[in-house]
């Protein structure tokens, strides 16, 4: 069965849909050149390019993306800009490794810090530190693995029990929780749009082009699109699981559909008690749900999975406001104002798909819900690969994609998995 060459959506991105509205690039048409073409106008997709043109702005670059900057899965993702290890990446035994990535997830965050103020660009970045709470004692148990990381490896953060969570969040749904300083939180599309506004001149940026084909011309590539193609020395894959159509090992990589729901601005008592500040949650439990706060006095929460098809937005709407509403009852009933599906590359032990996979075809692919700081940085580290630079050793810090099975073994074994997990962790879903 063919893999699909891009995702589509059911309903609108919500962050997007807040945003002034842009005219967007020119279509990509008829034949052309270029010495690299990215594929994916996404956070790795732009850091790619970015050093690329920094490295070689003789370079003709282009970037073809399926959608328009903004409504595609970088700008669908919740905000989170983490500078240190994810809480199921965080073992104390691999103390050394985390560190490693915990240093160049800080100098990363730092860059785009840096370029979001040089550039002005307006996407309510704040340095707002993160949750991460449980209710249930799978979800505790998970929740004190975390803290034994940060204990071993020096970090920063206070443990909150179910009152002082309570103060912090308002709600009392969770009973411990655990505050690091260590995160940003943005508006997603208004920083993907802002990057894309702001790329150097050199970049070419074609949007609603989706690639549909990469085929060796020569020692060339040609990539096609519904309305014309280019040749590129150069081909990155920076699309995440959908790289899969092009080449990438789909052994390896899966596509999940997983969705979000932010509310109304909240009434004024209910803003003050819940979201007087801006505030993350990251669940303990990988299936947990996802909360925050926005600069507007809204309330997200993203939540539920679907395997490689996106569910029934509005049956995925019910089951979010369920659980947003036994965390908060006193919303009943929440009325949200938009609800969206959003996809990531999973890759079964969370290592990612990267590296040269035929000569002048790279990817990087399967950020496993790490997108923003993570793929940034994975996509500057393969545009150097790509130009013959040196690079960090990426197998020794992130591990290597592990093998799956094929489908329909594969897709038995996440809903098989997820249902069993969803059992255990009722209560944190």
């Amino acid at each position: 069965m063919p893999q699909t060459t891009h995702p589509s959506h059911q309903r609108p991105c919500g962050w997007n849909n807040w945003l002034t509205a842009r005219q967007p690039r020119p279509i990509l048409r008829g034949h052309s050149h270029a010495d690299v073409v990215i594929v994916g106008a996404g956070y790795t997709g732009f850091a790619a390019a970015t050093a690329w043109q920094k490295a070689r702005p003789e370079d003709r670059i282009k970037i073809l993306e399926a959608d328009q900057v903004g409504e595609g899965s970088p700008g669908r993702n919740s905000g989170f800009m983490l500078e240190i290890a994810l809480a199921n990446d965080a073992r104390p035994e691999e103390l050394g490794r985390m560190e490693k990535l915990n240093a160049l997830s800080r100098k990363t965050m730092a860059l785009l810090r840096e370029r979001v103020e040089g550039l002005k660009i307006d996407c309510q970045l704040e340095h707002s530190g993160t949750y991460r709470a449980a209710r249930s004692a799978i979800g505790q148990r998970a929740l004190s693995q975390y803290e034994a990381f940060l204990k071993a490896a020096g970090l920063s953060y206070q443990t909150l029990n179910s009152s002082q969570l309570a103060e912090r969040i308002g709600t009392r749904y969770y009973a411990q929780g655990i505050y690091s300083p260590d995160c940003y939180l943005v508006q997603p599309a208004a920083l993907i749009v802002g990057l894309a506004n702001s790329l150097a001149a050199s970049i070419e940026l074609h949007e609603h082009s989706p690639a549909t084909q990469i085929v060796p011309d020569g020692k060339k590539w040609r990539v096609t699109t519904p309305e014309g193609e280019v040749v590129a020395e150069r081909v990155v894959l920076a699309n995440n699981a959908f790289s899969r159509a092009f080449g990438a090992d789909s052994s390896r990589l899966t596509a999940i559909y997983t969705y979000a729901a932010i509310t109304e601005p909240l009434a004024e008592p209910e803003r003050q008690r819940i979201a007087a500040t801006t505030w993350g949650l990251l669940p303990a439990h990988r299936l947990g749900c996802t909360l925050r706060t926005t600069a507007d006095g809204r309330l997200m929460i993203r939540s539920c999975y679907s395997y490689e098809r996106e569910a029934d937005n509005a049956r995925i709407e019910n089951q979010l406001r369920a659980s947003l509403e036994v965390r908060y009852p006193e919303l009943a009933p929440v009325r949200f104002d938009k609800v969206w599906g959003g996809t990531t590359g999973l890759t079964y032990n969370g290592a990612p798909l990267w590296g040269e996979i035929q000569p002048g075809l790279y990817v990087s692919a399967g950020c496993n819900g790490g997108g923003i700081v993570k793929g940034t940085f994975l996509g500057d580290a393969l545009a150097r690969h790509a130009m013959g630079q040196p690079v960090e050793n990426i197998a020794s810090l992130f591990g290597k994609a592990s093998w799956m099975p094929p489908d329909p073994v594969r897709r038995l074994g996440f809903y098989l998995t997820s249902e069993v997990e969803r059992r255990k962790a009722k209560h944190e879903t």
